[in-house]
């Protein structure tokens, strides 16, 4: 099973190219879900599972997975179902969220699709805020557009684990904090846990956010702005973005606030679950500021105070 990931690091190349692959997967029912494969370490069938006293109720026990103590998250029952029994068909997915690991117990894993963002849509509205799901999308099978349903793991983590979102004392730079107050940050991520976690952070500093959910939309708006005369350095301090979203990612993203001469200086940091080194590369190739990896509350501040005095400079 884990040769379903074997040329990963060969797929690298697709980040910047407005491309992604999922891994495709179901929890026991004909249902497709799925995670983006950059997230995933590999793929093996379930272990015998260690149970642990006084854990979250959807934490299914501990694997040793080569002398390395990952926890298992029943993923079935995070998402607000019926917690998936194990069977002959349960697998183990490995993954690298937020620089913590931890192993998703599924059923059958299908396998792997190559996407373009263009074809990853929004969840649909009348699913409500409460859902689990940060996209949606279409793949043949057996003839027919089948529903893929691609899971906002980052909302499943932030419910079993507490994330911090105190900022240091020896981060904190006061003397600059008056300059901040009222000043606007754009923030765009399509997921609304990981856009409370900075919005939250960021608040501390008296600042304000305006949100988008996608890389198309924030261009939208930033265009738009260029398109009434406004300078977009003066509508917006700096712009934090994820690297993966619908309909555009954050690279793409970056890399067409770059090509336009009317906002090309905006500064721009990326703020993304993922990690390695691909994607140290890729914001010298799109050419952001600087690179986040989730949830790191001092580091956001630390940049944002970065960019205060910057201006402050100037």
């Amino acid at each position: 099973m884990a040769s379903i990931l074997d040329s990963v690091d060969q797929r690298t190349q697709l980040v910047g190219e407005n491309r992604l692959e999922l891994l495709m997967f179901r929890l026991g029912t004909q249902q497709l879900f799925a995670i983006n494969v950059f997230k995933v370490r590999e793929v093996v069938k379930l272990p015998h599972l260690n149970k642990m006293p006084g854990s979250h109720h959807n934490i299914s026990g501990v694997a040793n997975i080569r002398g390395v103590s990952i926890p298992v998250i029943n993923l079935r029952g995070a998402i607000g179902m019926r917690p998936m029994a194990v069977d002959n068909e349960s697998n183990l997915i490995i993954t690298e969220y937020n620089r913590t690991i931890q192993g998703f117990l599924v059923g059958q894993v299908a396998h792997i699709v190559n996407m373009t963002w263009k074809d990853i849509l929004p969840p649909p509205r009348s699913a409500g805020r409460a859902n689990y799901l940060t996209a949606i999308t279409r793949v043949p099978e057996g003839g027919v557009d089948q529903i893929v349903e691609i899971i906002d793991v980052e909302k499943v983590l932030a419910e079993i684990i507490t994330y911090d979102i105190r900022i240091s004392a020896e981060v904190l730079d006061r003397e600059i904090l008056p300059q901040m107050q009222g000043r606007r940050v754009l923030i765009v991520d399509d997921s609304s846990t990981a856009r409370n976690q900075v919005r939250e952070t960021l608040a501390q500093l008296g600042l304000e956010v305006i949100e988008c959910q996608d890389g198309l939309q924030a261009l939208k708006l930033l265009k738009g702005w260029c398109d009434a005369g406004k300078k977009v350095t003066d509508e917006i301090m700096l712009m934090i973005t994820d690297a993966e979203m619908p309909e555009m990612d954050g690279y793409r993203l970056t890399h067409e606030v770059r090509s336009d001469p009317r906002m090309a200086d905006l500064f721009i940091t990326l703020n993304t679950s993922l990690s390695g080194n691909f994607n140290e590369a890729m914001v010298k190739k799109v050419g952001c500021d600087r690179f986040i990896s989730k949830f790191q509350p001092d580091l956001l501040v630390g940049v944002t105070q970065e960019r205060m005095r910057q201006i402050l400079g100037a």
